[in-house]
């Protein structure tokens, strides 16, 4: 039975995904589930964090977005018995790669599975949902009526954070970074208020979104990272993103700014001006349900059901390529590292 893992090398820049054979797993104890896995969806790895927490290993696993079946189930396992279908996300020091036919997970991670919802669609979505109802729901308290700027909205993310947040009665605004989104976000249903085209860089996001509202202002933004510097100082990755001062200027009175930017830095004239508008900053780290104490896990698993359920219902309808075969996960992965990829990859056993 083979998994795969990642290897980074000393200078902490490049990673090797390489397939290892795994022993066969013992009697599952306590808490713990044996699942068969039947898709994993593929996310970007982040190295940094993984350092920051000291969770460095010669080889770590990869693949955490499962969905299966129970095949056991601990002594003290309370949720599922086994044949039970069940998706869910591994926590960071998983010792077993979802990516990988038989997996070990302590319940706690794991939902029921809608009997409608299909395997790759399970894996594909609970990811984004979860990070869509963190950065709408329990970061800038999404309700009805409210105004919603979501960055690179046709990205797998943002097409969900924009189902969501219509769901929930806001007026949705979106940037597209190149033709074909623009197409993408104009084709969804209900329609979006209005797409910015940022891709030819003449459009200036904050002038689009105040005419929009009326010299108003959004309530609130979700960005997909932004640029802390002039345009010539910056990476080329990063040329299409507002400036951070776009930012502030179209964020309305009593906003909440949602961020993806890690190393977010403010200078004192923007500060003052969130301050005079009474607005807030939050920073979007889909992790944080892993580092976070056991009354903050149920939380995870109250947003995990609610996804599933959306999922089941129709109200999310995901941005899924189509389904690879194990033996290409290695090339897939590589490719999703380094973010060249739109549509949600998922591997199907």
């Amino acid at each position: 039975m083979k998994g795969l893992y990642f290897q980074q090398n000393s200078t902490n820049e490049e990673i090797t995904f390489v397939f290892q054979e795994r022993e066969n797993l013992p009697v599952t104890e306590d808490n713990f589930v044996k699942l068969q896995v039947k898709a994993c969806a593929l996310s970007q790895i982040n190295t940094k964090l993984l350092a920051e927490m000291k969770m460095e290993k010669d080889f770590f696993p990869v693949g955490r977005e499962i969905a299966g079946i129970v095949l056991d189930v601990g002594s003290k396992v309370s949720f599922f018995q086994p044949d039970d279908e069940v998706v869910g996300i591994l926590p960071l020091d998983s010792e077993d790669p979802g990516l990988c036919e038989v997996i070990r997970v302590h319940e706690h991670y794991l939902v029921h599975k809608p009997e409608k919802v299909t395997w790759t669609e399970a894996a594909g979505t609970i990811r984004d949902g979860m990070r869509a109802y963190t950065a709408l729901h329990y970061l800038s308290h999404l309700s009805p009526g409210k105004s919603v700027l979501i960055m690179d909205g046709a990205s797998a993310f943002g097409t969900i954070a924009i189902q969501l947040a219509h769901h929930r009665g806001a007026k949705v605004i979106s940037t597209a970074c190149s033709l074909e989104d623009k197409q993408c976000l104009e084709s969804l249903r209900p329609t979006i208020a209005r797409v910015i085209d940022v891709s030819n860089g003449k459009v200036h996001v904050a002038e689009s979104c105040l005419e929009e509202t009326g010299g108003l202002g959004v309530d609130i933004v979700l960005d997909a990272g932004v640029r802390l510097y002039s345009k010539v100082d910056e990476p080329t990755v990063k040329l299409q993103l507002p400036h951070k001062h776009d930012i502030v200027t179209l964020l309305g009175v009593g906003g909440h700014w949602v961020t993806r930017e890690e190393n977010l830095q403010l200078d004192p004239p923007d500060s003052h001006c969130l301050f005079l508008k009474g607005a807030t900053v939050s920073f979007l780290n889909d992790e944080v349900w892993n580092l976070s104490n056991v009354k903050q896990g149920k939380y995870l698993l109250r947003i995990l059901r609610d996804v599933m359920e959306k999922l089941s219902t129709g109200v999310f309808r995901p941005q899924l390529d189509e389904p690879i075969p194990l033996y290409e996960a290695k090339v897939s992965m590589e490719v999703v590292q380094k973010n060249e990829g739109r549509k949600k990859q998922v591997v199907q056993f």
